[in-house]
């Protein structure tokens, strides 16, 4: 009797590696008459296509129900996902998705609504709108709120063209905006979209915006400057009052980018420091889920100044109760954003976040994010080496100077942490800091949980100190693809599947 080779250590017959199953493209399980419902056949009918009938296969997968099931499932086993394990990115703010929201946005009267309906009968869902937005001008002590933007970066879109309305407004067509050299790369973006000339401010010493250079950069043609706060190295502007100040004496407005509210909310109104216009996110301070390609919020809370230029629709008290201002004959408002009035699911989210938690917890929820972030710090700042000296907001910061001399970068860094069940912190963001590493755990998570995700960060450095290179420009080894091309596959992504071309045998 032969008995069967032995394989390899670490490999298997099947490829798959317990329950870590090889899944491939759905396109290659396709089995022609295969299908997971049983269609009736289509009577005979005539023909109302002019000619254009297709000729050829839809070209969908033909898949059992079980396949189709499996798939996904399978799917779903690969993902890292905030409900998996601490994860870490910074500026990112992963932060948990309550489910007490996703109950509520589940409701009749919620979940079913049509954008089309008629205003009478959606009364309640303006309500609901109303009170978020009651809400997010009380944090902020600001007198307007834009709701409509649907994301972060549009709500930075939607402040800018407020202010460019307001400058135009009064004739004034300014040509400058100053923002910091450390800023989220949607802020310059936003800037040279709306037709600004971007003009980068450094940082100090002490990873804060130079109050110096910044002064030394204004002038009549400045419309505005953008800055985060808390910003991105996750310290506070702590000359914010100052740099409102100034850039108000020459007539420019401030943008606050607010992507770092969670650091801050029930504990810093933003309207007390000079800001004009804030976009929240809705998913890093309020909970609602983040990316997957799906719904957004970014609402843009206005000053005095600015409110009478936010764009349409927006919701207004009636008669005969709520209605939505859709036109502004003869108005301010710089127009339409965009097709309806928000995303109504991340705003019901946000409102049960708010209502469940109070002023007081939000502020200990912010207070908690803080405390976590430096207890990270705290716990490995021995170990690598933190970009600013003191404590930090709700993430911390460090360089990669702590791997000079291993030749592990941070990116080989990075790819060791997915074998340890961790998803990597974010990596060289912001630029002002030389390999860097972002690491924002939010308020929900454990001593216990920061204690083991310290132990492994800490023991991935002393193995880099060790000399043990390989091992960190091999990682990963447990995940289902192995370091890939990432430059090739960004510059030259494949984004349709196309079949194999048999070959011929010749004749």
């Amino acid at each position: 009797m032969t008995m069967p080779s032995m394989p390899q250590a670490g490999t298997t017959l099947s490829g798959n590696k317990a329950l870590q199953i090889e899944e491939p493209l759905i396109f290659e399980q396709d089995a022609s008459g295969r299908t997971a419902v049983d269609l009736p056949a289509v009577p005979e009918h005539q023909e109302r296509l002019g000619g254009l009938k297709r000729k050829q296969a839809v070209g969908l997968p033909g898949l059992s129900e079980p396949q189709v099931v499996r798939h996904y499932t399978k799917l779903s086993q690969k993902n890292f996902a905030i409900d998996m394990n601490v994860y870490p990115l910074g500026s990112c703010t992963m932060k948990h998705n309550p489910r007490l929201n996703e109950k509520v946005a589940r409701l009749p009267g919620i979940a079913d609504l049509h954008p089309l309906q008629p205003i009478s009968t959606v009364q309640g869902a303006l309500a609901l709108i109303d009170r978020l937005a009651h809400w997010l001008k009380t944090l902020t002590n600001m007198p307007a709120v834009a709701m409509s933007p649907a994301a972060g970066a549009h709500g930075e879109l939607c402040g800018i063209m407020t202010i460019r309305a307001a400058l135009l407004a009064k004739g004034d067509a300014r040509k400058r905006i100053l923002v910091p050299e450390s800023a989220h790369g949607t802020n310059p973006a936003t800037a040279a979209a709306c037709g600004y000339e971007v003009d980068p401010v450094p940082a100090d010493e002490r990873g804060r915006v130079d109050l110096a250079a910044f002064k030394a950069k204004l002038g009549p043609d400045v419309a505005g400057t953008m800055i985060t706060n808390p910003n991105t190295c996750g310290l506070f502007e702590n000359d914010i009052i100052d740099i409102a100040d100034a850039i108000h004496a020459v007539g420019g407005y401030f943008y606050c980018d607010g992507a770092n509210f969670n650091a801050i909310v029930g504990r810093v109104r933003p309207g007390d420091l000079g800001v004009d216009a804030m976009h929240i996110n809705l998913h890093k301070t309020f909970s609602t889920p983040h990316g997957g390609g799906g719904p957004g919020a970014g609402p843009v809370v206005l000053s005095a100044a600015l409110a009478p230029y936010a764009p349409l629709p927006y919701v207004t008290h009636g008669p005969n109760g709520f209605d939505l201002k859709e036109q502004d004959e003869g108005g301010t408002a710089f127009g339409r954003l965009k097709g309806f009035h928000g995303q109504m699911g991340m705003f019901t989210r946000a409102l049960s976040y708010i209502l469940s938690h109070g002023s007081d917890g939000l502020r200990q929820a912010s207070g908690d994010a803080v405390l976590n972030a430096n207890y990270i710090l705290a716990g490995l700042k021995d170990t690598l080496t933190p970009a600013f000296p003191g404590t930090c907001m709700h993430e911390a910061l460090f360089n990669d100077d702590f791997l000079q001399g291993t030749d592990v970068t941070t990116l080989d860094f990075a790819k060791a942490m997915i074998d340890e069940g961790y998803h990597p912190m974010t990596m060289y963001f912001p630029l002002v800091v030389h390999g860097a590493l972002l690491m924002e755990p939010t308020e929900t998570e454990s001593k216990d949980g920061l204690d083991r995700y310290i132990e492994v960060v800490k023991g991935l450095a002393e193995r880099a100190k060790a000399g043990n290179t390989a091992y960190f420009e091999g990682a990963p080894y447990h995940t289902p693809r192995r370091r890939l091309d990432e430059t090739l596959a960004a510059r030259q992504p494949i984004l349709k599947w196309k079949p194999p071309v048999e070959k011929q045998a010749a004749e």
